[in-house]
């Protein structure tokens, strides 16, 4: 079983991280941990640096638990919500674990909502983790 990880350190990333864990456990799976940006000028090198991180540490706490994972951080030209969606086909992933946090109505129709766009649009199942 394949599973991919939306990460980037938040405090959402981080419940997710531990409901991958017990997931990864139970199912035997090889877990792909991902951030994605749109650009990667030089304007958003500490932005790049911060999900490298992030990722970097995730990644040491799934290899602490005897987790096969990959990281992978996508600066694809394309929008998160649409790179992560692509990756996951790519990689013909068999779930997707998002963290989310609330966000008013307005604020989702202002700013979207990566986690809405993976799950209206995934070919496979999305857990959202709060």
């Amino acid at each position: 079983m394949k599973i991919m990880l939306c990460y980037t350190g938040s405090r959402s990333s981080h419940s997710a991280l531990s409901e991958t864990v017990k997931r990864a456990r139970a199912m035997d799976a090889q877990v792909y941990l991902v951030a994605s940006m749109e650009k990667g000028t030089e304007d958003e090198q500490k932005t790049i640096g911060q999900l490298e991180a992030a990722l970097k540490d995730a990644e040491e706490q799934l290899k602490k638990e005897d987790i096969a994972c990959e990281t992978h951080l996508l600066v694809r030209g394309m929008t998160p919500d649409e790179d992560l969606l692509a990756y996951a086909r790519e990689q013909n992933v068999d779930e997707i674990v998002i963290g989310i946090r609330k966000r008013s109505r307005m604020g989702k129709l202002l700013f979207g909502s990566t986690a809405q766009f993976l799950i209206l649009n995934a070919h496979c199942p999305v857990l959202t983790v709060k």
